[in-house]
């Protein structure tokens, strides 16, 4: 089996673009230790697999950020996805979830997309409504918004894997074949989940499209990038200041930092905030600079 990989395709004549992509350990790892309900799962499964798949247009090196917030018993789905398919992601429940579509479990809320690059001066963010029954609808939408451009998305998630297909319309596309975006949206609605979780990219755009040209672009690796960041957070508590750390450190017995995306705690006793003011004895009479 071919796992943790993204294929972008054309069918030529048609003037339709489109990517696979299929995620195996890399999705396993974003999961471990994580104990989510299975309908909560499969949504962060769904949307990573779809962050990806936007992801995949980053040209230069940057960070693409989407975040599905809603007011439901799931109120939070984030991915983080950067120029080399790096994905580290995570969700957030308010209450015990035992079944329910995107729609029910997220309530009202809205799709935040950042992206984030060097050449930028400030990053580029959009924010709109959540509209639509499943994660594949609701950047189906967002998509015809933002790009105006029609993009169809199929999207499936399980405990040991995640997949998507993505379609986008060129401009060109109806002088090609006036009917060809109607004939490849219909193919591609017969494809099956259990399709999508286990067929390598090219066995599966067979199977949809074998009547099209298809051309297949080399795949490229999907990594899970969750790595421990000791100086991040070091350099987070000493812009804090010593009055607050200190304060924190008397009232919990230690100071403990979590990162929810990663799934990671840094803890730090008396003697390691010592060594830290101590080695950075600027900062130590820094004012408290974030609540």
């Amino acid at each position: 089996m071919i796992n943790d990989t993204l294929s972008r395709f054309l069918l030529e004549e048609l003037d339709i673009a489109g990517a696979v992509v299929r995620l195996g350990p890399a999705w396993r790892q974003m999961l471990d230790q994580r104990d989510y309900p299975a309908p909560v799962a499969c949504l962060l499964g769904e949307m990573t697999a779809t962050t990806l798949l936007l992801g995949d247009k980053l040209k230069q090196p940057g960070r693409l950020t989407i975040q599905v917030r809603g007011n439901g018993a799931l109120s939070l789905l984030v991915i983080d996805c950067n120029e080399q398919l790096q994905i580290r992601g995570m969700a957030k429940c308010t209450a015990a979830i035992d079944h329910g579509s995107a729609a029910e479990l997220l309530g009202d809320g809205q799709l935040q997309l950042v992206l984030d690059m060097p050449s930028m001066r400030e990053p580029y963010q959009s924010i709109v409504p959540l509209a639509g029954d499943s994660i594949a609808e609701i950047f189906e939408h967002y998509l015809a918004q933002s790009e105006q451009l029609p993009a169809r998305l199929f999207l499936a998630a399980s405990a040991d894997g995640a997949a998507g297909l993505v379609l986008q319309r060129l401009p060109t596309a109806e002088q090609r074949d006036a009917d060809g975006w109607t004939r490849i949206e219909a193919l591609a609605a017969t494809v099956k989940s259990s399709e999508l979780l286990s067929l390598p990219a090219e066995e599966l755009l067979r199977r949809l499209f074998g009547e099209e040209t298809v051309r297949l672009f080399p795949a490229r690796p999907v990594v899970h990038n969750c790595p421990e960041d000791w100086e991040k957070v070091r350099s987070l508590l000493l812009s804090l200041g010593r009055e607050e750390i200190y304060a924190a450190l008397q009232e919990q017995g230690e100071v403990l930092i979590k990162d929810d995306i990663c799934n990671r705690e840094y803890r730090f006793d008396a003697q390691a905030i010592d060594e830290l003011f101590a080695a950075h004895p600027s900062s130590a009479d820094t004012p408290p600079t974030v609540h």
